[in-house]
Parts: C-alpha cells; sequence; structure tokens
C-alpha cells in the first residue's frame, strides 16, 4: 500500500503543478476550472475514445497520453511521465472504476488531490463503504433489506448492470413475489445476472424530492475553513425519465424494463429554512471520514437523498442513499446554483464552478509550499 509520505516526497519535488484527469465522467469540468486558473493540464484517453478532448476540446488540454486502456496508466513508463510533468492528479468514478481501487491504493504513485482511501468506500461490497460511514455518522438512511423474503413495502432494488460496470440496473418491487418476478424479467432480459443480483442492495423507497448535496472540504483549514455547500442536483436517465414524461395510463401499456442509466442533470434549489438539514449530514460526514480514513475528505463529494417527512416526528429529514467520495461529475451545478455567488464573495474571486475551489486550494497549496497537505 503506498504511504502519504512516498507521495508527499513526489509532490515535494514538483516545480510547476499539472493538473492530471482520466478523459471520462468529469474531464471537462476539470480541465475547465484548471485553465480558468493558470494551470497546464494532462488527460489520459483510451484508444477510441479521445476525440471529445484531443479534438474537439484540445483547447482545455496542453498534454493528451493515449493509452490502450485506462487501467494502463498505472504502467511505469506511464507514472514516470506523469511525474516529470509535475501532475497532480484528479480522481473521478471513471479513474476509479476502470483502474481498481487495489491499482490506485498499491501502484499509482502520483499525487493525488483527495483522499485515495476513501475511493474504496464507493464499494458497496467493502466492509467500510459508504453506508457504514453514513450510519457511523448518526446520518438517516432508508431502511435496508438483507433478503428479498422481507421486502414488505415499496423499495428500490440496486444492481450493477452486467455489460456496464458504471451503472446499475434498478427495480422497484412491493412483495417477495414482485421482486422475483421482475428480478426475472431483467436476467432474462440480460440487463443484470444472478452475480450481480446477489450483491445487490434492498432498501425502503423514499418518497421525497431527490436532492444530490455537492459539498467541497478543504484540506488547508486555517486558510478555507472546514467545509463549503456549493449546490444541488438531480439526474435524468436513459429510459426512465422518458418513462416518466408518459400520462401514467401509458405507463402501464408498456413492456419495457427500466433503466436507470443517467445520460444528465439539472440544477435544484431548497427551501432556505431547510438547508441546515443538508449541512448537518455534511458536517457529521466529514468527522467521521477523518476519524475513520485519515486525513478524511478532500476537495469534492456528494450526499445524493431525498428529503421526505419522519412518519414519527413528522418533520423533514434529510434520507441519504447514496455517496459520492470524489467529483460527482454535474456541470450544471456551475451555471445552476446561487452558491456560486455567494462563494465569490466569500473568496473574493470569481467563483464559477465547484472545481474551481479545487483549484483555488491547489493554487494557494503551490504558492505557499503547502501540496503535501492537500494530496494522499
Amino acid at each position: 500500500m503506498i504511504k502519504r509520505k512516498e507521495v508527499q516526497d513526489v509532490v515535494e519535488d514538483y516545480k510547476t503543478v499539472r493538473i492530471g484527469v482520466l478523459g471520462s465522467h468529469s474531464a471537462e469540468e476539470v480541465g475547465i476550472a484548471a485553465k480558468a486558473f493558470g494551470f497546464e493540464t494532462v488527460v489520459l484517453c483510451q484508444k477510441g475514445r479521445e476525440k471529445l478532448y484531443s479534438d474537439y476540446n484540445k483547447f482545455l488540454f496542453d498534454h493528451v497520453i493515449l493509452l490502450d486502456k485506462f487501467s494502463d496508466m498505472v504502467n511505469k513508463d506511464i507514472q514516470e511521465k506523469l511525474r516529470k510533468l509535475n501532475v497532480i492528479f484528479i480522481p473521478n468514478r471513471s479513474f476509479s472504476v476502470y483502474v481498481g481501487f487495489d491499482k490506485i491504493e498499491n501502484n499509482f504513485l502520483i499525487p493525488i488531490y483527495g483522499n485515495r482511501f476513501l475511493l474504496r468506500t464507493e464499494e458497496r461490497t467493502e466492509a467500510k463503504n459508504q453506508y457504514w460511514l453514513l450510519k457511523n455518522s448518526g446520518i438517516r438512511i432508508p431502511k435496508e433489506f438483507n433478503s428479498p423474503n422481507d421486502v414488505d413495502r415499496l423499495c428500490i432494488v440496486k444492481v450493477q448492470q452486467k455489460l456496464k460496470p458504471l451503472e446499475r440496473a434498478f427495480f422497484y418491487p412491493i412483495s417477495m413475489q414482485d421482486y422475483y418476478e421482475k428480478a426475472r424479467e431483467l436476467i432474462s432480459k440480460g440487463i443484470i445476472d444472478e452475480e450481480g443480483l446477489e450483491k445487490a442492495r434492498i432498501e425502503e423507497y423514499i418518497l421525497g424530492q431527490k436532492f444530490n448535496a455537492n459539498f467541497h472540504a478543504w484540506a488547508l483549514n486555517d486558510v478555507f475553513g472546514k467545509f463549503d455547500f456549493v449546490g444541488f442536483d438531480d439526474r435524468k436517465q436513459v429510459n426512465l425519465s422518458g418513462i416518466r414524461d408518459l400520462p401514467a395510463i401509458e405507463q402501464l401499456k408498456l413492456n419495457v424494463s427500466i433503466k436507470n442509466e443517467e445520460i444528465g442533470h439539472y440544477g435544484l434549489t431548497m427551501r432556505e429554512s431547510q438547508k441546515p438539514l443538508v449541512y448537518d449530514a455534511a458536517e457529521k460526514f466529514i468527522q467521521t471520514c477523518k476519524k475513520e480514513f485519515s486525513p478524511g475528505i478532500i476537495g469534492m463529494f456528494a450526499l445524493q437523498g431525498a428529503v421526505s417527512e419522519d412518519p414519527v416526528t413528522n418533520k423533514l429529514e434529510f434520507f441519504v442513499f447514496d455517496v459520492s467520495p470524489r467529483i460527482p461529475g454535474c456541470p450544471c451545478i456551475g451555471p445552476t446554483s446561487p452558491e456560486m455567488r455567494r462563494l465569490s464573495i466569500k473568496f473574493k474571486r470569481d467563483i464559477q464552478t465547484p472545481l474551481d475551489m479545487s483549484m483555488l486550494e491547489i493554487k494557494h497549496a503551490e504558492k505557499n509550499n503547502r501540496l503535501m497537505e492537500v494530496v494522499t
């Protein structure tokens, strides 16, 4: 396992920092923010998937490194090239999926802005996963069902898709019988398999407005504070969004399997009186992560949940059902979030996107010889 001291020794020799990212998920967002703060950029692309970065957005990326497959970025020659370029790497979901947690933790000796060891908590089969962190933080989460035989209310089942490692296929049973009928249908259509179903999470479906609450946690607390809220978003899915657009009577005529594959995002706001719900959840989560995964969260993260009424207290609660312990990948937040203007006032400079804050901290660390504090 790579020790933080090893990474700090690498970054200590850096002269002029360049920002690196894997060419997928949120690479454009990283490139835009890095360029806005005067950084040169490096993008690692899998051959056949590079045109968006090397052609259409070549003005965002100064160095394009082509790989036969994304996991080749841990090869010694590629890592040596990244160190010579003085790269600080920004992790996204594609990085975790295509490279893998073991290689990230044990082989990728490139400074990462963020906590490389928190990335694994997104893997739902880990003992100390995101749900474990949420429970230990005292954050409200939906009731989990350990067996399909226990399903006695509307639930959501989250299953890894058979052929798409980045995506899950959800279905919504209301009983044990309904669970098995819908699971068999998805298996027969090749959307999921038995292995994925065995690892699936079954939880109560929260009837409330969904909010993905996005935050930035600071490494340099003495300069920037503990954390900042940057805005809300929600997701558009194929083919669920299309089904929802139909009148209910037409939906009932369809014989299609629902696929919650994310295809886009849209911005949201929340009543000011209820925003403390998400601030409170973020503060609890940050404290637990610092205790369990030192040095804790660095950079962007998201608590994905829904606001619904507690049936006992009749008060609104923020129920969290997913965590993104890295860049959430929501390009709509900057243009749609009123928080950008608030943050511009706070930091006395123009903040247009959440990732501007990552670049703000890296730039400050570079100028003040504190890069070792913002990487793992």
